[in-house]
């Protein structure tokens, strides 16, 4: 019994990477806009899932799903607001220089980390099902079905400021606030050294 529970946390702990990466990498297209509706919300999130799953069902190969994933990043969340909170408190006495570095290869680093992980998914889909306010953001209900597997809720978050997604919750768990914890961890494990960080992430 614990066991079947270990696969399936297992599961969707992939999920949460592997979609994840989406909100990590990417930035909504054109200028932002002042202020956004819930169905603006909706709809954004409609399209972010609508070329997830056409790309995880596509038969290509796995370096191919990368590249078109990274496509699919480049137009839908708010690179620099999630790799900075990623950072978290380390990214406070960051110069602007060591701050944009940073962005720039924790978009690689994503993209390598979860990128690989689409592959896990082919056969499934991901559907929107609802969306509410919460304060300034819109939270966007969708339902992940993976082949072969009972399905789960994922929400997007997107901010009402200025109409970019940034973040996702898996069953609750925060995908900003999981890889808060491991660049904390990668920091620690360099003690302290963002430069360093910086250059390993860029290397792979």
């Amino acid at each position: 019994m614990h066991m079947m529970g270990n696969r399936t946390s297992l599961t969707r702990r992939a999920v949460l990477g592997g979609i994840g990466g989406l909100c990590v990498l990417a930035t909504f297209p054109g200028r932002a806009m002042a202020a956004i509706t819930a169905d603006k919300a909706e709809s954004l999130i409609g399209k972010v899932v609508s070329d997830i799953n056409a790309i995880i069902n596509s038969g290509t190969s796995e370096s191919a799903m990368i590249q078109r994933f990274e496509g699919v990043f480049a137009k839908y969340a708010d690179v620099d607001f999630i790799a900075l909170s990623a950072l978290g408190p380390d990214g406070r006495s960051a110069s602007a220089a060591q701050k944009s570095a940073f962005v720039k290869a924790f978009r690689s680093y994503i993209a390598r980390r979860y990128g690989s992980r689409f592959r896990e998914f082919e056969g499934g889909r991901i559907d929107v099902v609802s969306s509410k306010t919460v304060k300034s953001r819109f939270e966007v209900l969708t339902k992940t079905q993976l082949k072969g597997k009972s399905p789960f809720d994922v929400v997007f978050v997107v901010s009402a400021k200025n109409g970019k997604f940034i973040d996702m919750q898996v069953e609750g768990i925060s995908i900003v606030k999981s890889e808060r914890k491991e660049i904390g961890a990668m920091l620690d494990r360099r003690k302290g050294d963002l430069n360093q960080l910086i250059a390993d992430l860029q290397a792979g």
